[in-house]
């Protein structure tokens, strides 16, 4: 809670600081600038303006003189020196400032090639004065970078100079297209529409400037502008616009030198006057980084002082509020869900007693609040077991009814394919006592949802491959399903119910998340860890994500949530596993789908000695038997069981086989007849195996 406070003012402080340092930083880098590239550029645009007057008399004169020459070479010592200034002014250079530091440097590169032109009688007079033109754009977007001080009026008065030294580059201009028409006594049309650019823009820039300024510096501007000169330069520009010939040589130079004098003098002398306002602004922003400096940390220093004399007390007093919290969060809590879930009843107001602490009030209050919340927690879970328990018994009330339903439809089917030997009519109601089975399998499921058990057993072990056939019976794609060749293991009756039930909600995953023509194979062998079953399809699979995900859920798995109804059959196996204490993993089978492994402990396992299996099994009734038993490979094409003559007879009891004649399927009386006399030697096998159901 101190800490908070003392570290937001230390960065409040450094934030400051920073800022006046910062502001220190921008002038010292302002002043690295004007002493190194302020300075050059300005010499360097002196002579650029100078070159391109000298060039538009050469051209007009179409000879080269010597003081063009002259004025070349002092250009090039000028371009010479820009260069080793921008150099000096290393990291002063900001980056609004590199690129057209980078546009002007590649232009200046170009200069030659521009003289060579004008040498060669290649360009026209305003082409060669566009050329410079550019080269002195460039320059004075050079200028508008360098023009950038933290003290905001400073910086709009430096902006207002700008614009006035552009103004006094647009009269350069005009002047040198003049003196060239002053030789030749003639302006051409393009050279008219330039000078009328020029002028509307020497007047557009002498306004802006003007209406920054402030009295001091616009002054002398005011003065200027209004002198006789100046008065005279204006009318001579508005003449030359209308009538489109160049002014009297001796009228024009007149007035432009006085003016260019006047405008030279005024500028130098504003500059001067603002540079020393940028010193007293400096000096301002210095005191004001010693001032911010010394007193921020004075009063961080002070704040600590004073945090840690109290600080130690509040953290004595947040320490046995932490104890308490810690206690109530970690074990009270926990502990009363834990019952809640057992089913035991919990006494909101004994539980929920207050958290004992001392200290100031505002301690007092916080443990108040978090009794608040401990009541309001307490409650909430309490609620939320009723309801718990509440939806658990509406699920197993319906259950045991559908299921009470189901039985007596069971019961019905059963007699009625006793007393049917049409084939057709017994295949139908085989139908119906499949879908009735897988019904009486999903009632089991609300029931073992609502933390019940589904009541069926048996008292004698049953072999593990009639628990598997049983399970595949129960799924409405059995005819997809192989069953491999397992090893004669049967596992203990109490649990072949529910490990049923546990295989055939896994067979059932397989068969609907794969392709409708492709097969699911199940395989079983006994590991050192028990009994392994494994359920494999050939689909898509799922990502690792989501394998994780599930196995997570079946190794522990969490409340039921009402929400998540799409995998109620994997929270089915979940329960089942954890009751029997099998273990249930789902894995990315080699073929590209999914291979559900349920390893059964060796606790269920029962004695391998002499136990029945497949058709002659009695350990399941005798209805799962049958279906369990048409899913047999070796079957009809119905996929009914096929019985194997002789083959529970011994070697030398059994009779050599008849000769065929050629004819291998039954006639349809046939089949009638021996389905019939089949199912009158399963009836007493079916009502033992109903009584041992029962039990």
């Amino acid at each position: 809670m101190l800490l908070l406070p003392l570290l937001s003012l230390s960065v409040l402080w450094g934030f400051v600081l920073n800022l006046t340092v910062g502001d220190g930083q921008a002038l010292l880098r302002a002043d690295t600038l004007y002493q190194t590239i302020g300075v050059s550029s300005t010499e360097l645009g002196l002579q650029l303006q100078a070159e391109r007057s000298r060039t538009a008399v050469a051209v007009t004169n179409r000879e080269l003189t010597e003081d063009l020459s002259a004025q070349r070479a002092r250009t090039d010592k000028a371009i010479t020196a820009f260069g080793k200034s921008v150099e000096e002014a290393g990291d002063a250079i900001s980056g609004g400032l590199r690129g057209p530091l980078h546009t002007l440097t590649a232009e200046l590169g170009r200069l030659g090639s521009v003289r060579a032109s004008i040498d060669g009688g290649i360009n026209s007079r305003l082409a060669s004065l566009n050329d410079y033109n550019r080269v002195l754009d460039l320059l004075f977007r050079v200028y508008d970078h360098l023009v950038s001080l933290p003290d905001l009026s400073i910086s709009q008065q430096a902006a207002a100079m700008q614009a006035m030294g552009n103004a006094r580059e647009i009269i350069a201009r005009e002047h040198a297209l003049i003196s060239g028409a002053l030789i030749d006594h003639r302006l051409t049309e393009p050279e008219i529409g330039a000078f009328t650019e020029y002028v509307a823009s020497r007047r557009f820039l002498h306004s802006r400037g003007m209406a920054e300024l402030d009295v001091t510096l616009r002054q002398p501007y005011e003065d200027i502008f209004e002198s006789e000169p100046f008065q005279s330069l204006t009318a001579m520009e508005t003449r030359i616009v209308k009538t489109g010939s160049p002014p009297p040589d001796t009228a024009w130079n007149g007035a432009l030198d006085k003016v260019s004098s006047q405008l030279d003098k005024v500028g130098l002398s504003s500059t001067k006057a603002l540079a020393d306002r940028s010193v007293a602004a400096a000096t301002s922003i210095l005191v004001r980084i010693g001032v911010a400096g010394v007193l921020g940390l004075i009063a961080v220093l002070a704040s600590i002082i004073i945090s840690v004399r109290f600080g130690r007390r509040l953290a004595g007093e947040l320490a046995g509020l932490r104890v308490s919290a810690l206690e109530l969060a970690e074990t009270r809590l926990p502990s009363i869900v834990e019952r809640l879930r057992a089913g035991e009843e919990v006494n909101v107001k004994k539980e929920a007693r207050p958290m004992k602490v001392s200290g100031s009030a505002e301690i007092v209050d916080v443990a108040r609040a978090f009794g608040s919340v401990q009541r309001t927690a307490v409650q909430a879970a309490v609620g939320q077991a009723a309801m718990r328990r509440g939806v658990g018994q509406v699920f197993l009330n319906l259950a045991r009814r559908k299921q009470g339903l189901l039985h007596r439809q069971l019961g019905l089917l059963d007699g009625m394919q006793r007393r049917t030997h049409d084939p057709d009519r017994l295949e139908e109601l085989f139908r119906l006592d499949h879908l009735t089975t897988r019904m009486r399998r999903h009632a089991e499921s609300l029931i073992i949802l609502s933390g019940s058990a589904p009541g069926r057993a048996w008292r004698r072990p049953v072999p593990v491959i009639d628990i598997v056939r049983a399970a595949v019976a129960e799924v409405e794609d059995y005819t997809r399903v192989t069953v491999e060749t397992m090893p004669e293991t049967a596992f203990d009756g109490t649990a072949a119910a529910d490990l049923t039930h546990l295989v055939a909600e896994l067979v059932e995953n397989a068969t609907i998340y794969s392709p409708p023509d492709t097969g699911v194979r199940i395989r079983g062998d006994v590991v050192s860890n028990g009994y392994a079953i494994e359920v494999e399809d050939r689909g898509l699979g799922l990502s690792a994500g989501e394998y994780a995900a599930y196995n997570k859920l079946l190794s522990s798995p969490p409340e039921f949530d009402l929400a998540d109804s799409d995998r109620l059959g994997l929270f089915v196996v979940a329960r089942l596993a954890e009751r029997h204490g099998v273990d249930v993993t789902l894995r990315r089978s080699p073929f590209g789908g999914s291979t559900a492994i349920v390893l059964v402990p060796r606790t269920l396992i029962a004695e391998q000695t002499a136990l029945p299996s497949g058709d002659q099994a009695p350990a399941l009734p005798s209805r799962t038997k049958k279906k369990a038993l048409a899913v047999v490979s070796d079957g009809t094409h119905a996929g009914l069981p096929r019985r194997v003559r002789q083959a529970n007879l011994a070697p030398a009891l059994r009779a050599d086989p008849p000769e065929q004649d050629g004819k291998t399927d039954r006639s349809p009386d046939e089949v009638r007849d021996l389905f019939s006399a089949f199912q009158r030697g399963t009836q007493r096998a079916r009502e033992e195996g109903n009584e041992e159901g029962e039990a």
